[in-house]
């Protein structure tokens, strides 16, 4: 496989004060070791990563911004998973 056709990777780290792994860019690389590899020494210079995500771009799948309103509307009627749906007691400051 030549350089022109390797696969774009996303690339997700996790820092040392984190739970969450963050997307921090792309890069391409043959595989899967290339990308984890090329990923520390690019986006992890200064030791601030303790887990590097990699994955393939091509993997990714996306609800498109068009379907917002389909997709998001079943939540809108389910007012109990709303925290004002429940009373609060007197006494209770907020």
């Amino acid at each position: 496989m030549s350089q022109k056709n390797w696969p774009l990777w996303e690339v997700f780290i996790r820092s040392q004060h984190g739970l969450a792994h963050k997307h921090v860019g792309s890069l391409h690389a043959s595989d899967e070791q290339m990308a984890i590899n090329n990923a520390r020494d690019v986006y992890t210079r200064r030791n601030e990563g303790v887990s590097i995500w990699v994955v393939k771009a091509a993997d990714i799948v996306a609800s498109s911004p068009d379907d917002k309103d389909p997709l998001f509307e079943p939540s809108n009627s389910k007012v109990y998973r709303h925290p004002t749906f429940f009373p609060m007691p007197d006494g209770i400051k907020m």
